[in-house]
């Protein structure tokens, strides 16, 4: 009894030691101290199996002292609580652990009230789990990302009453109910939630073994990486080496989820251009293509490009590198990619041909170029989309807010009310923004100019009709034209007796931006790590690069091609930007004040409010199309 006590205290000590050398607070946190009452309300929730390691504290002071960080006792071996120690610990040896504790949970982290022995006891046998009666403290909601994250937890448990899995992301829990067929809205079916919890447990005892305490993330955020290459099926009964296998691969998609300075934003091609000199250079081994032995580059796509404004646009790029590199360059396109099994195979397709980059061109395409990515890690992966988190498919886009705005100023100058519509694709990272910087750049020509918002992604609505309802004539449409379809409705038009009339139009010049980015691999610039210690990289290039611009129509007054171009130059130079100095969302909520810097790319990227002079909403998920609702799951700024 003595012996068992001395070693649990052992590994007490060395806890409070190591603490207090940190300046860590030794002991066990108090409940009662970190959280006010007035701040949270009760509720009962009843007898349930509590993980060990989610015990964290004690409710009141009382006995926190006696005991570690860790759980275990620092108190005297000759102490009558040590006794009692003991002699609870023999029972538990013998008879097992029988009389739950009673516990409070505060944001998924327990405080005893009573049984901080059978708590130590429990860790120092390695007890995975203790029963507990648990009475939950709710905090007050606010806007802290924590807040948030713990307020979809309470979803998930109402629907799927298991506290094991934590994620540190917003939108995570519903993730995993994707993942499982289910919501965070009616209750799972018994079988669902029995495979969650065996999945779940299998694939955090492998996690362990490999490693995880050397990542800073959550069990669960790893958990939802390996379902996104892999699902939930095969899970139970896998083979351990396999499984193995598979957390090693995706080792470095789990440093990535966890850790933000992992993702980079590349605002500049010379950020990921590495030039070698000097010594280096004569060791370093360049890249030999030629017409013997070309770079092999391949497309997917969806759909044909006759039959896609988006597609079309990429297409005419790969025209264009074909052109520009010659027969040191050889692309292939392939048009039916309509589904992530078509995708897959198409991609097997270019790999058995000798493709050695492949580019595709939908964020709807990414979750299957990821798992495309881990199965072929010596193919360069890019997919067209931003702001997402992963390091074997580089993503790459344009800052077309930049030209968005230039077309928000040219057509409060040329608009004859205050009307103007904008009709937006998909409410996914970078769109909103272009919606705020055409307003404000409206709203800078014209204090008075209404920016009415349509969504072309929108179920059972007709924006043309909507439009021509608010008196608007003056429309920024789609970027770019459909050939099988050929319309005027593009860029900025005017539609007045029947005929439009396009005063601009944005550009998307993919043929440069493909151009840039092989010829990195041309030049041997190309690094399997770029930017330092970034692992996640997305190309965002803009105006500056040469990837996107705008083209006015030669009927514009001269004095307004003068303007525009003032304004071009200094968007190109940077000296200019939308989202500088005092913004005003709608119902004149102010988001920055006057005078102050930039927001931040990321916080672009992520705009979910609207400036005060837009006319509009953003669209729930149950209001768009279902290939609009594939986009945003992935790189969508709404959720369900």
């Amino acid at each position: 009894m003595i012996d068992d006590y001395l070693r649990a205290k052992r590994l007490g000590d060395r806890c409070f030691r190591r603490d207090t050398v940190r300046g860590v607070y030794p002991y066990l946190p108090v409940l009662d101290e970190i959280v006010s009452p007035a701040d949270v309300s009760e509720e009962h929730v009843g007898l349930i199996e509590i993980p060990t390691d989610k015990i964290v504290g004690t409710k009141t002071k009382g006995r926190t002292e006696s005991f570690a960080r860790n759980f275990m006792p620092i108190l005297d071996p000759g102490s009558e609580f040590a006794a009692k120690w003991g002699q609870l610990y023999d029972s538990a040896v013998t008879e097992g652990i029988r009389e739950p504790i009673k516990v409070y949970e505060y944001m998924r982290q327990f405080y005893v009230q009573e049984g901080n022995k059978r708590v130590s006891m429990s860790n120092f046998l390695e007890i995975e789990a203790v029963l507990g009666d648990v009475t939950r403290l709710v905090p007050n909601k606010t806007d802290d990302p924590e807040n948030k994250i713990y307020f979809e937890f309470l979803d998930f448990y109402r629907v799927a009453p298991y506290y094991d899995i934590s994620f540190s992301h917003e939108g995570d829990y519903a993730k995993l109910a994707d993942y499982y067929g289910e919501n965070l809205k009616d209750p799972w079916p018994r079988e669902k939630f029995e495979d969650l919890r065996s999945n779940y447990t299998i694939f955090r005892k492998a996690f362990k073994k490999e490693g995880a305490d050397r990542l800073d993330v959550t069990t669960g955020d790893a958990f939802l990486v390996y379902l996104r290459f892999y699902g939930p099926k095969g899970l139970i009964g896998i083979d351990e080496g396999l499984l193995k296998r598979r957390i090693q691969k995706l080792w470095q998609e789990f440093v990535v989820s966890g850790d933000t300075q992992s993702v980079a934003l590349a605002l500049h091609p010379s950020e990921v251009e590495k030039e070698s000199n000097g010594l280096f250079a004569m060791w370093q081994k360049k890249p030999e293509y030629s017409s013997k032995n070309p770079l092999k580059v391949a497309f997917m796509y969806e759909r044909p490009a006759e039959t896609s404004q988006w597609i079309y646009g990429h297409e005419l790029g790969r025209n264009y590198i074909q052109q520009a590199f010659g027969p040191e360059v050889e692309t292939i396109c392939y048009n039916d990619c309509t589904c992530n099994e078509l995708l897959r195979w198409r991609i097997d397709q270019a790999v058995e041909a000798g493709a050695q980059m492949i580019f595709t061109v939908s964020p709807i395409q990414m979750e299957e170029t990821m798992k495309s990515a881990l199965h072929y890690p010596e193919v360069k992966f890019l997919n067209c989309s931003v702001n997402l988190t992963q390091s074997m498919v580089r993503t790459y886009y344009g800052r077309m807010y930049e030209a968005k705005f230039l077309m928000g100023f040219l057509a409060a100058t040329r608009n004859r009310g205050h009307k103007i519509g904008y009709l937006a694709a998909y409410p996914i990272y970078g769109a909103v923004a272009e919606i705020n910087a055409f307003a404000i750049g409206a709203s800078m020509a014209d204090p008075e100019s209404e920016i009415y918002l349509a969504w072309s992604s929108e179920k059972d609505r007709d924006w043309r009709s909507y439009f021509k309802e608010m008196g608007v004539d003056l429309i920024s449409g789609p970027d770019l034209i459909r050939p099988e379809k050929a319309t005027r409705e593009y860029g900025l038009y005017r539609e007045e007796n029947g005929k439009i009339k396009n005063l601009a139009f944005p550009i998307w010049d993919w043929g440069k931006y493909y151009e840039l980015i092989i010829r990195q691999v041309l030049e041997g610039t190309w690094d399997d790590e770029p930017m330092g210690e970034a692992k996640a990289l997305n190309y965002w290039w803009g105006m500056s690069s040469g990837v996107i611009d705008v083209i006015l129509s030669p009927h514009l007054p001269y004095q307004t091609y003068k303007l525009a171009d003032i304004l071009r130059q200094s968007m190109v130079t940077e000296n200019l930007n939308p989202f500088y100095g005092e913004i005003y969302q709608q119902g004149h909520q102010k988001i920055k004040g006057y005078g102050t810097p930039k927001i931040s790319n990321e916080e672009i990227l992520t705009q979910t409010w609207l400036a005060e002079n837009v006319i509009g909403t953003l669209p729930q998920m149950d209001q768009l199309s279902r290939k609009a609702k594939a986009a945003v799951n992935v790189s969508g700024v709404i959720e369900e």
